[in-house]
């Protein structure tokens, strides 16, 4: 950056599996570009390496751009404000303060899976419907 704040960038790979129509599994694949700045910025680009497991908090934008062969087309890019490592390799990545925290391994707890199952249960109609 032109006032010296550290940016560094990389592409994330998120992957989803469905069946298909004929009730096979296949993976999907949504790709983001990733931009982050200042110290974490530093960190990420001293300490990440291609295929590691990471969550990235952030900011969402579009952007149009035209590809080498004339077509527009738009990608969708993170400012990330909070990343961190979810694998279990050796790390020693060092954390900083605010919002350019860089998160160690095994710092980071995931989500109780409780909380991810889905139930059988019936919607609650008691619920009064929303004002707009």
């Amino acid at each position: 950056m032109e006032d010296g704040t550290p940016v560094t960038g990389f592409s994330l790979a998120v992957n989803a599996n469905r069946r298909n129509q004929s009730g096979d599994w296949v993976e999907d694949t949504e790709w983001f570009n990733v931009s982050v700045w200042g110290r974490q910025a530093e960190s990420v680009n001293q300490n990440l390496t291609k295929g590691r497991k990471i969550f990235v908090e952030g900011r969402l934008s579009t952007r149009e751009y035209t590809s080498a062969t004339g077509e527009v087309r738009q990608s969708l890019d993170v400012r990330a404000f909070r990343v961190i490592v979810l694998d279990r390799r050796d790390s020693n990545f060092e954390e900083s303060q605010n919002d350019d925290e860089w998160s160690r391994e095994g710092e980071a707890t995931a989500p109780s899976t409780d909380s991810l199952k889905s139930t059988d249960a019936e919607p609650d109609d008691t619920v009064e419907e929303l004002p707009w």
